[in-house]
């Protein structure tokens, strides 16, 4: 489960009289799609489901969303004139600076100077509770039912997204983005420099007892071939940068020979009860092999305190290579891709390591659904037509427009001898350039729907093979060990008490625990002599309230899913 962005209680509290009144004052429109559409400024009622344009005349809707470095401009971007024209949907844009999405939000919601709609703009699970039961975001489950072709289609397709943006009352208040990544649902990898194990005739290692005698080589025997003793053999990351997770940490994949402990630190166990890996004996163990590494110099002391960023530029370090390993979700996380040094084709994956006690694991989070991405605001006149225009977004053809840009120039169908990613009968090719700034396409802003059926799809090129190798990489090495998914937390939606008690709690969890490793591994706190000092901590910071509030939201969620 991907980390939760916790709504600042303090702030909901203080605006909540301003929430009301705004319910109160923006229009009545709540109600389902049976209203039949506004009028007037918002635009005429809406088309059948199956129908363009979305209304015969003219609408408009106030669309606010977050800047996007690889859009030009919103208004005059060639998909947004290409979706006026098939939909006859015209959007006023405000599109907010990255670095001010959030507060935006929030001050948007307290005013209540809303858009009509609301879109990629981060809106958290605690938001659409809070403020769907406050009537300023509307449900959408009536036009799901009545208009929603290709929400429903994408339900039938990918049957954990429905779940997972439906609140425990029952109501849907925000369309998702799902982006299915096969490899990112087992991110908990480890690269390794294939040419320094050839160098020195090592053999992939297979066992936490394998990859120390690789290290003590890797330090020893001067793998670069420079007579300098530079040679770094494993570091990581506890700090994201602007773009990566914290997979990058020294922990994230080696843990999972000892215990299960996937990056969120928090799943279901084999009795269907919320759980967390820290205050487990395999937790010790493991905490006792990464200080052994450490205390023997085979790990970075950079790699407790550095950045992703930096860990990078270790893996880039001009002319001489001097990094032998590190977690991360793909080769970027030790390497750039596609950088002039073309290192990245020679970091490869590093199999789950079998532990002492014979765990051996890989993490899962099928739940890539990217919630929050579109609502619809109770200022909205037309929210018919609103809906109708995100419904259009989830064709495969539009999500492809959206995403790359024109068919036939940026993209096209796969041709029937074609084969896609994951080796099997292509879907489409993708002629774009990733990554440049453009005005041809939203670049994945808004709700659109890229499951593994078409990622996967995309046609293999020879020439930039990143998608393939990473698919078979995952395949091959990890899929075998990839836990149940009964064992991964599902997304979740909290009541406004439970999100307050747990934002109290899990930072004061987290911060002690990342502490502590920090502490064993570098041997400023002996694992065994304060072992039963750390777990009688963890313990009095009330980790048991902690797991009773997931449980009870586990428990209110799996009962409206049902």
């Amino acid at each position: 489960m991907k980390k939760k962005t916790i709504l600042g209680m303090a702030l909901c509290l203080t605006i909540m009289a301003n929430i009301v009144g705004a319910c109160s004052n923006s229009g009545n429109n709540s109600s389902g799609s049976e209203s039949g559409g506004g009028n007037g400024a918002g635009g005429s009622a809406v088309t059948a489901a199956d129908q363009f344009p979305i209304t015969a005349e003219k609408t408009t809707l106030r669309i606010m969303t977050g800047a996007n470095a690889a859009v030009e401009d919103f208004a005059t971007n060639e998909f947004t004139k290409y979706l006026e024209e098939k939909t006859n949907i015209h959007i006023e844009w405000e599109v907010v600076p990255a670095s001010s999405v959030s507060e935006k939000l929030n001050l948007t919601l307290a005013s209540g100077d809303l858009p009509d709609v609301i879109m990629s703009m981060g809106v958290t699970n605690e938001q659409q509770v809070l403020y769907g039961q406050q009537e300023v975001f509307l449900p959408l489950n009536d036009y799901i039912e009545k208009y929603g072709i290709n929400t429903k289609k994408m339900f039938k397709e990918s049957p954990l997204v429905e779940s997972s943006i439906t609140t425990t009352d029952g109501k849907i208040y925000a369309l998702p983005a799902p982006n299915e990544c096969y490899h990112c649902s087992m991110r908990q990898k480890m690269w390794i420099y294939q040419p320094w194990l050839d160098k020195l005739k090592l053999k992939m290692p297979t066992t936490t007892e394998e990859f120390y005698n690789v290290l003590k080589a890797f330090k020893t025997q001067d793998p670069n071939g420079n007579g300098i003793a530079d040679e770094i053999p494993f570091s990581g990351a506890p700090l994201p940068n602007q773009t990566s997770s914290l997979t990058t940490s020294v922990e994230n994949f080696l843990m999972n020979a000892f215990t299960y402990a996937p990056y969120s630190r928090i799943y279901i166990n084999t009795e269907d009860k919320v759980d967390v890996p820290y205050n487990k004996e395999g937790w010790k163990e493991g905490m006792k092999y990464l200080h052994k590494l450490y205390a023997d110099g085979l790990m970075d002391p950079q790699a407790l305190t550095q950045d992703a960023t930096q860990l990078v530029q270790l893996g880039e370090n001009p002319g001489t290579v001097i990094l032998g390993a590190a977690s991360g979700p793909n080769m970027s996380a030790v390497t750039q891709l596609n950088g002039a040094s073309g290192r990245w084709l020679d970091y490869v994956a590093v199999p789950p390591l079998k532990g002492p006690d014979g765990v051996q694991i890989t993490q899962y989070d099928p739940y890539q659904v990217a919630g929050g991405a579109f609502v619809i605001t109770s200022a909205c006149k037309n929210p018919e037509a609103a809906f109708r225009l995100a419904d259009a977004l989830y064709d495969r053809e539009m999500t492809l427009r959206l995403d790359i840009g024109e068919p036939d120039v940026d993209w096209r169908w796969a041709k029937d001898d074609e084969i896609g990613l994951n080796g099997e009968k292509a879907v489409y090719k993708d002629m774009s350039s990733f990554g440049v700034t453009q005005n041809k396409h939203w670049s994945q802003t808004g709700p659109n729907y890229r499951p593994n059926s078409l990622r996967l799809g995309e046609v293999a090129d020879p020439e930039n093979p990143l998608g393939t190798m990473l698919y078979k990489e995952t395949k091959e090495k990890y899929e075998p060990y990839r836990v149940d998914a009964k064992m991964v937390l599902p997304t979740l939606f909290f009541t406004t008490d439970q999100t307050e008690e747990i934002a109290d709690l899990s930072k004061t969890l987290y911060d002690y625990v990342s502490e502590m490793e920090a502490r064993f591994i570098t041997g400023n706190a002996d694992i065994d002599g304060q072992w039963d000092k750390y777990i009688s901590t963890i313990e009095s910071m009330n980790l048991k309230r902690y797991l009773e509030v997931y449980q009870e939201a586990y428990a209110s969620n799996k009962l409206a899913a049902s």
